[in-house]
């Protein structure tokens, strides 16, 4: 009876832990939070929104740098592609974007796919998307975009680092999470919806969105304050807001504005980023981003004008988000329509 009491007293003491140690409390989990910096934000973001990337416009040749960059970062990170993929590359075809677009020719494009396999619901995927194209150049004027999208690129990038931080402690993700790198958002939301018409993993075990599109400014309605919009976040699932502010309560408590959830709105956000053509195949999401700014689709969006530490504070909600929505017991319901 003592050994059955004793080995039946182990086997929830490590049950225990392995709660605590996925727990916001959890070493694990702060490990890997504080592992978002505002300095590597920077140095990335420095980069992706530099002059040599020609503004990063759908198919050009400066996008493609982009992509050599970010493909790079992740294999630094030993942070690979899908198994069902030959590289990190999943090309979205110029016949694709032309037939979808009354705008212009484009030529072929690719999503980048960045992958965690999780470690007790593999094939239950976390989606972390951001648009990595912008606007190009005109007129000879480069159109960096560091806030859109750049902002929201290189937080995907950091928040993959953190859970492959846990990943190296032996906490790694229990379900798998997938950084999704889209193109063509700018002239049509093209690489979201070439994803979801083409997806790398059934639609059906795709958990939830969580989208990033512009995250490192404020706007003039909020100007100076610890905020973020989070737009959709209750429009699929009864859970998934709540897992949001919980997040946030645990860490930065930043003040959460749902002013973009009203269908009434007239700027119609939750239709404009990639996140919608998820929702659309019934899959939750949740829009992170900072407001329509001065410097919105003007060549002035240069990354001197990031507030870095905000955009780690911003960028380390969504991680933790992710963090539950990948590691509690029960997926989310999809509850509403």
């Amino acid at each position: 009876m003592n050994k059955i009491f004793t080995a039946l007293s182990f086997v929830a003491l490590l049950s225990s832990c392995a709660t605590v140690n996925y727990s916001y409390e959890g070493k694990a989990f702060k490990d890997a939070y504080s592992s978002i910096k505002s300095d590597e934000l920077k140095k990335n973001l420095y980069v992706i929104a530099d002059d040599n990337m020609e503004g990063r416009d759908t198919g050009s040749e400066g996008q493609k740098r982009a992509a050599e960059y970010i493909i790079n970062y992740y294999k630094n990170l030993n942070i690979s592609h899908p198994a069902e993929m030959s590289s990190y590359l999943q090309t979205v075809p110029a016949e694709y974007m032309n037939k979808k677009s009354r705008r212009g020719t484009f030529n072929d494009s690719a999503n980048i796919l960045a992958f965690i396999k999780g470690s007790e619901k593999p094939e239950e995927i976390i989606v972390i998307s951001a648009h990595y194209d912008h606007v190009g150049m005109k007129d000879g004027v480069v159109y960096n975009g560091a806030d859109d999208d750049g902002s929201g690129t290189v937080a995907v990038m950091e928040i993959a680092e953190a859970f492959k931080q846990a990943v190296k402690e032996g906490h790694g993700p229990k379900r798998s999470i997938l950084f999704l790198h889209v193109t063509g958002e700018e002239h049509g939301l093209f690489g979201s919806s070439y994803y979801v018409d083409n997806p790398v993993f059934p639609l059906q075990n795709t958990v939830a969105d969580l989208n990033i599109d512009m995250i490192g400014r404020d706007d003039a309605e909020n100007r100076g304050q610890n905020y973020v919009y989070v737009i959709g976040s209750e429009m699929l699932s009864s859970d998934l807001k709540k897992i949001n502010e919980a997040a946030n309560a645990k860490t930065n408590q930043l003040k959460l504005n749902y002013k973009y959830d009203d269908p009434k709105d007239p700027q119609r956000l939750y239709y404009r980023s990639d996140h919608y053509n998820f929702a659309k195949k019934g899959i939750p999401v949740a829009f992170y981003f900072d407001g329509i700014h001065e410097d919105y689709h003007k060549p002035t969006d240069d990354p001197d004008k990031i507030d870095y530490v905000l955009l780690a504070k911003r960028a380390q909600l969504v991680f933790a988000t992710a963090w539950e929505l990948a590691n509690r017991k029960d997926r989310i319901v999809v509850d509403k329509k």
